[in-house]
């Protein structure tokens, strides 16, 4: 929001999206819902300005969860599309196509209450989630009533298809400690999920507590946040306008 360069530069990307595109993105239908005629202009847009959010930094490789493919893949669209049209005469691509990065065991996390649904912070369950400022008692509460189902932890990935929420939590756990589901299989396969929930809250509190009481700390000093969110900034408009001043001279406009 304090660099203007890519509302600019989403507005010029919104001139050469198709409607078709974002008709297609699966976030836009699932937050939407049956509401879509009264869902906003910006929530239908959105995608957009992640695509400018990206290729204004002309990045060539971005991490994203599984759920944020379709968002590249997008993204590469509008960077062809503007490259067609505004570069092809020199032979020479002005965006590069930025290929997703999905990486480690959890690249969809879900919610503790519904293992159908992704995890997100606008879930109105507080205890959907793990949040970043969450106290080792919160985290242990909410793991603890993580909905699960009465059979034991199986020992093939095959035999997780039909349960959800076991696959979450197993997800989770891969993720955490760094290692491949196959290996938390064979490490828990046949135990109740009473005593696994019990290793999984070691090691969710062990992981994320140290991030906890920093981020907590920090927002006991906003000063200071709003400091480096200044700086940070400043920072990203030095690198940022250069490229929407190409951007405008490719299109022709009056600079």
């Amino acid at each position: 929001s304090n660099v203007p360069q890519h509302t600019e530069l989403a507005w010029i990307f919104n001139c050469i999206a198709r409607i078709g595109w974002l008709n297609r993105m699966t976030q836009f239908k699932e937050k939407a819902g049956k509401n879509r005629e009264k869902a906003t202009v910006g929530l239908y847009g959105y995608p957009v300005l992640m695509a400018a959010d990206i290729l204004l930094y002309k990045a060539t490789h971005v991490p994203v969860g599984e759920d944020q493919k379709q968002h590249i893949e997008l993204a590469r669209d509008i960077a062809s599309s503007f490259n067609n049209m505004f570069t092809s005469y020199n032979k020479e691509d002005f965006f590069i196509l930025p290929e997703p990065q999905i990486l480690g065991q959890a690249t969809r996390v879900m919610s503790l209450r519904d293992g159908t649904k992704k995890m997100s912070k606008s879930d109105s369950s507080d205890a959907s989630r793990i949040n970043l400022t969450d106290t080792k008692e919160d985290i242990a509460n909410k793991i603890k009533k993580a909905k699960t189902d009465p059979h034991p932890l199986p020992d093939t990935i095959e035999a997780l298809n039909q349960r959800p929420e076991a696959l979450n939590l197993l997800n989770i756990y891969s993720s955490l400690s760094n290692q491949s589901i196959d290996k938390t299989l064979g490490q828990f396969s046949g135990k109740g999920f009473s005593s696994f929930k019990l290793e999984l809250i070691d090691l969710t509190i062990e992981t994320l507590n140290p991030i906890s009481i920093e981020m907590r700390k920090l927002l006991g000093d906003t000063a200071e946040i709003d400091k480096i969110l200044r700086f940070g900034a400043d920072n990203a408009r030095k690198i940022a306008n250069p490229v929407l001043k190409q951007v405008k001279e490719l299109i022709g406009f009056v600079i």
